[in-house]
């Protein structure tokens, strides 16, 4: 691959771009219709360059005790940053990744391909229909970074969706959402009284810019039958380069406030983001 030549292709979902960082060494940007999708380093997949991908990295790091391996189930692939990391940093991990797009995974597995023995396997399939259809208390951790363009799919919101997720998780296993709005956080709201219908543990990781409401963003959302490692995650998100809050119990329901969780019938996409909030040239 031309380290210094940017590659452009159709593919399901728009036109998607791979483009060299002209300071890492065999480090790509991933962007479909413009819109940042995902960045990996070929030579350091340790390295995680999205400030929300860091804060997966995080909850990685506290899931489990320091290298052990886990079962990941992770819906939407993109690049597969995160599964790369998973892989260096905890070696004999079993990843299944879903991905809908399946001229993004040509492209990524042309261009970015996975190394040999890292436990991962990218399936072509939608991510709620492969969840419903997953083996129930198989997984440790289930990664969901679902975006139609800059658009979390309306069937990936609702209740029935979050009971299946919680089907397929161990009984301690962690249920990780990337998702993204602003104020008045209507879906994000939405959102947390969804998955509190069905899990008893929330959590919630933001920038505190975004949790005050003055810009658009990344939260991450956790959902657990157990108890979540909330202390050392507050304690490594304080102190990232891109530093982020945990929000938990009381300051997770000031923020439902009386939001109603959503059903099928009811489910939205969420929001559409302001123009330039995410899109890189």
């Amino acid at each position: 691959m031309n380290e210094t030549v940017p590659v452009l292709r159709a593919v399901d979902g728009g036109t998607a771009k791979l483009m060299p960082d002209v300071d890492r060494e065999r480090a790509w940007l991933l962007t479909v219709d413009g819109a940042p999708q995902s960045y990996v380093d070929l030579d350091d997949p340790t390295h995680l360059e999205f400030e929300y991908v860091r804060r997966l990295g995080h909850v990685v790091d506290c899931a489990a005790q320091e290298g052990a391996p886990l079962s990941v189930l992770h819906l939407g692939g993109g690049a597969l940053t995160l599964p790369r990391y998973i892989a260096a940093t905890r070696p004999g991990s079993r990843q299944d990744v879903v991905e809908a797009d399946a001229g993004l995974v040509a492209l990524v597995a042309e261009h970015l391909p996975l190394p040999d023995g890292s436990g991962i396997t990218v399936h072509r399939a939608d991510a709620r229909a492969w969840v419903e259809a997953a083996s129930p208390d198989s997984v440790d951790l289930i990664v969901a970074d679902v975006f139609g363009g800059s658009r979390v799919p309306a069937h990936l919101t609702t209740v029935s969706y979050a009971r299946a997720a919680e089907r397929v998780l161990r009984p301690s296993g962690i249920y990780a959402a990337n998702l993204a709005d602003g104020a008045p956080f209507t879906f994000l709201r939405s959102q947390l009284a969804t998955f509190a219908e069905v899990f008893t543990e929330l959590a919630l990781i933001a920038e505190p810019s975004v949790l005050r409401g003055r810009r658009f963003g990344n939260a991450v959302l956790l959902a657990s039958r157990s108890p979540l490692a909330t202390g050392a995650l507050a304690r490594r998100t304080a102190s990232d380069a891109f530093p982020a809050r945990v929000e938990e119990g009381g300051g997770v329901a000031r923020l439902r406030g009386d939001a109603v969780p959503v059903d099928d019938a009811s489910a939205k996409p969420s929001p559409e983001p302001p123009e330039g909030a995410f899109t890189v040239g």
